[in-house]
């Protein structure tokens, strides 16, 4: 089974990405933002907690995360692998999602980071917001508040990864045919 952690910044293009080696691989996206946000779009009492970190641009807790990850795992048996876009976000989470893996005998196989400048991921994430309507990508101070968050709790996942040899960077500047090309070479590795 092919178990890949996207991985990057907001604005980083992760989810463009995911499409393209969801095709190439035939993988499941996995995407906890996407989980997130039909919970928010349904109404739900986790949807509704959820809303209120998203606002604020902090992290949604946890066991709110690891509990929706865990029963989409279950609901989907017989995939070829999953693509984690969003998570994990942190180390306690990527300790857990190992454990979820490992007991089922399906361990990450690769983290892959885009590396994207700080002004590009602001310019794509307020050109988002203006083409998705989405309130978190169109205030400025809400995004720079994201990647702060992101540079403090989430970039030590790269550490993380490094020691178990599963870490790769990718250049996350450029089209997005090009992009995806270099996601592309790296799989083909895995």
């Amino acid at each position: 089974m092919l178990n890949i952690v996207l991985f990057g910044p907001p604005g980083a293009g992760k989810g463009t990405q995911a499409e393209f080696l969801i095709q190439s691989f035939g993988l499941i996206h996995l995407s906890t933002g996407d989980l997130l946000r039909s919970e928010i779009a349904a109404g739900t009492k986790l949807g509704l907690e959820a809303k209120a970190f998203m606002e604020k641009g902090e992290l949604v807790p946890d066991a709110v995360v690891i509990g929706m990850i865990k029963s989409k795992l279950e609901a989907n048996k017989d995939a070829k692998g999953f693509i984690f876009d969003g998570f994990p976000r942190t180390v306690d989470q990527a300790k857990a999602l190992d454990e979820l893996l490992d007991a089922n005998g399906t361990p990450i196989s690769g983290m892959l980071s885009l590396e994207v400048e700080k002004q590009e991921l602001i310019n794509r994430l307020l050109n988002r917001g203006k083409i998705s309507g989405r309130a978190d990508d169109q205030d400025q101070s809400i995004i720079e508040n994201r990647i702060n968050v992101y540079n403090e709790k989430t970039s030590p996942l790269i550490e993380y990864y490094k020691k178990q040899n599963k870490h790769f960077g990718i250049n996350g500047m450029g089209t997005i045919e090009e992009i995806a090309g270099r996601l592309k070479a790296v799989v083909d590795k895995l």
